[in-house]
């Protein structure tokens, strides 16, 4: 019998590791874009640390193939006293000025554009959270971004950051 020998490559060996992308300090603006995502992505985790907004809006986390989608997902987050929905972004709970929010949102590629999500969130005063759902993109995954759900409260303390493999 013989085997055969792959070579590994320093892009072969790239693609298999943990790529980190770089830290926002979520601490102005409505929204935290991250662009220039490779199309060989199967999973992506978004980390919370300390963030927080000016008022009582959810956050959203919109994905795209070109430019963001707003619509079309389907998702449900279980917070304090009960479970909250969007279809305009994989949702985040959190609804006073005062929340403060850690944790991870985890999306993961199923097929050429259906991704889905699954995330655990503590939020301050209301416990931790558990948040899902899924979307189907037009295209390959390019964009992530984490957005108030109303558009118009702010960041105001926290950083936020991405991760691929």
């Amino acid at each position: 019998s013989h085997d055969t020998v792959r070579a590994i490559t320093p892009a072969t060996l790239k693609s298999a590791q943990i790529q980190l992308g770089t830290a926002v300090n979520s601490t102005s603006g409505t929204a935290i874009n991250f662009t220039g995502i490779p199309s060989w992505v199967k999973r992506i985790t978004v980390m919370f640390s300390g963030v927080s907004t000016n008022g009582s809006s959810n956050l959203l986390v919109q994905i795209g193939s070109g430019s963001f989608d707003v619509s079309g997902y389907i998702s449900t987050a279980q917070i304090g006293t009960g479970p909250v929905s969007s279809t305009s972004g994989f949702i985040i709970g959190g609804t006073t000025a005062s929340d403060i929010r850690s944790g991870t949102v985890a999306l993961f590629k199923v097929s050429d554009t259906v991704w889905v999500s699954s995330a655990v969130i503590k939020v301050s005063t209301t416990g931790a959270g558990v948040c899902g759902g899924d979307k189907t993109l037009s295209g390959p995954l390019d964009r992530l971004r984490i957005i108030t759900a109303n558009g118009t409260d702010a960041f105001d303390a926290g950083t936020i950051n991405i991760s691929w493999e």
